[in-house]
């Protein structure tokens, strides 16, 4: 697991299989986004056999090759489709092709889990749901700063057992760290990338609509800047935006790509859930000034106490059995499809409602 570059972010798995060998094949299609590491490492965890690995850039595939010494290496993507014993295809392809990776794969009658975010445009929104409906698979998402961080899950089970009241408002903070010299071509291309709240930003509204409980929304106000990266004139370096939700709530997110290299980790993701009976706040990836503390620390106050978790190793991640065993039995207990989609939707709507500041801080100077 890298704690410098989130890109390259794979918790190690916390074993909990919910199947046997041989009962639940996976293959790992499209490598563009390290986030596939963590895809594979989570179904993995939860059972599942990796049988294929395909992307036409033979570096990553070598890589991925030494990370996964068992998996078959195959000539084409076709290869892994027409295999009838795949269940499921992960992917973390560039962004924009994220959608169309996806329509292939459920035409070839398996199940697709794909890195966030899942698409770019409504249009590929559309063509996605579309294809689940005719096809009747499932276009599932990686949304990996929920599902795939212990804080993150043992909120869920506080908000459930009614710790803090009903929820009414979720902040969230996704700052990451840009290493430009690393990036990809593509990263610094809007129409590739879809914009910061496309991409990192879907992570948050997928959070708020979960913890809210909300099922839609509107985007009040959204923002967006290239503050400090001139030489990227694609590149979203900062991005918020405020939510009204259906049922009530709201929720408020900012996310960059600001976090300084002195910091001990990738970024200080946070967020702090507001209920009518406390508050939680959880502090995902570190302790701000304390390396040692490690990640997964969790603040609770309600009317009894006032308490912090250490939850790292101790929580485990159960989206992923989840989702093996809504392939199999054809359920929706980890993710329905309509809250993957609506999340990636207002993601995309925020993005193309948003004010460019760049602008106005180009006409202050």
């Amino acid at each position: 697991m890298s704690k410098t570059d989130g890109s390259q972010y794979a918790p190690d798995p916390i074993p909990a299989p919910v199947v046997g060998p041989g009962e639940f094949t996976i293959a790992a299609v499209g490598l563009d986004h390290g986030h596939i590491y963590g895809q594979v490492a989570g179904l993995l965890g939860a059972g599942a056999d990796l049988k294929w690995v395909y992307d036409p850039d033979p570096r990553k595939v070598e890589a991925f090759v030494a990370a996964h010494p068992g998996v078959r290496v195959a000539r084409s993507e076709a290869e892994v489709l027409d295999d009838d014993a795949v269940h499921l295809v992960a992917g973390a392809a560039v962004t924009s092709d994220r959608c169309a990776l996806g329509i292939r794969v459920m035409e070839a009658g398996k199940d697709y889990f794909t890195d966030k975010a899942p698409l770019t445009t409504l249009e590929q929104l559309a063509a996605a749901q579309d294809a689940v409906a005719r096809t009747g698979r499932k276009y599932a998402v990686y949304y990996s700063e929920r599902l795939h961080v212990e804080t993150a899950v043992f909120a869920s089970q506080l908000i459930a057992d009614g710790a803090i009241g009903r929820v009414v408002q979720v902040m969230g903070t996704g700052p990451h760290r840009l290493r430009a010299a690393s990036r990809p071509d593509w990263f610094f291309e809007k129409e590739k990338y879809g914009g910061i709240l496309c991409d990192i930003g879907s992570h948050q509204i997928e959070q708020i609509l979960h913890y809210t409980g909300a099922s839609d929304g509107e985007v009040v106000r959204a923002q967006i800047a290239n503050y400090a990266n001139p030489d990227h004139p694609g590149l979203d370096d900062f991005g918020d935006a405020l939510l009204a939700l259906d049922n009530g709530t709201s929720g408020y997110f900012r996310c960059d790509w600001f976090t300084p290299d002195g910091l001990q980790t990738w970024g200080d993701g946070r967020s702090v859930i507001l209920g009518t009976e406390g508050f939680i706040e959880q502090r995902k990836y570190m302790q701000l000034g304390d390396p040692a503390a490690g990640p997964g620390h969790l603040y609770l106050a309600n009317g009894e106490e006032e308490t912090h978790f250490d939850v790292y190793g101790q929580v485990g991640y159960p989206f992923f059995g989840e989702l093996i065993l809504d392939c199999l039995n054809r359920t929706e207990v980890a993710m329905t499809q309509e809250h993957a989609f609506k999340a990636a939707e207002l993601s995309v709507k925020a993005q193309l409602a948003a004010v460019d500041l760049t602008q106005r801080q180009e006409v202050a100077r």
